[in-house]
């Protein structure tokens, strides 16, 4: 299996739109490719946004999977979300394709200097646990989330960082 990442061009609509409504990014399909390359460069972004790709895993031509690599940690992604968030089809698990598609990202962040790489999972989601140890992810501990009644919900989450 041959995986690549690559960012989201608009033929691959109809590709995306076959996934899982959680994988595909926010917004319309017609702004994503510029709100992508925006991103990427740290250009115009939202409150609370960091410079990330969005990229899109492909095997065979087939769109499987996205991550977002974030190029740089802000006080929720240091504590929840972490430097890659990636997910990947129903079809396409226990094939891989997970475990390459954070070992290449791991790999992108390194090349931008990013020696230490952040990266958390639901508590309760042993498939990417393991993932995550498998591409050498050290648990640095399990984040509790905050019963203030003003936070939405969050389940808690185990913080790994590989490097």
């Amino acid at each position: 299996m041959e995986l690549i990442l690559r960012p989201p061009t608009a033929a691959d609509e109809a590709g995306c739109r076959a996934l899982p409504e959680q994988l595909l990014a926010d917004g319309s399909w017609e702004e994503l490719p510029s709100t992508v390359a925006r991103e990427a460069a740290g250009i115009d972004l939202a409150p609370g946004r960091v410079p990330a790709d969005f990229l899109l895993a492909e095997v065979d031509g087939q769109v499987v999977g996205r991550v977002s690599i974030r190029q740089a940690l802000n006080d929720f992604l240091r504590t929840i979300g972490g430097h890659i968030g990636y997910a990947v089809g129903p079809d396409f698990r226990r094939h891989g394709c997970a475990t390459e598609i954070l070992r290449q990202s791991v790999t992108r962040l390194n090349a931008l200097g990013v020696d230490r790489v952040l990266v958390t999972c639901d508590d309760d989601n042993i498939a990417s646990a393991r993932t995550i140890e498998r591409c050498g992810g050290v648990l640095e501990n399990i984040w509790q989330p905050s019963t203030d009644p003003g936070n939405e919900p969050v389940k808690p989450k185990r913080r790994y960082w590989i490097g």
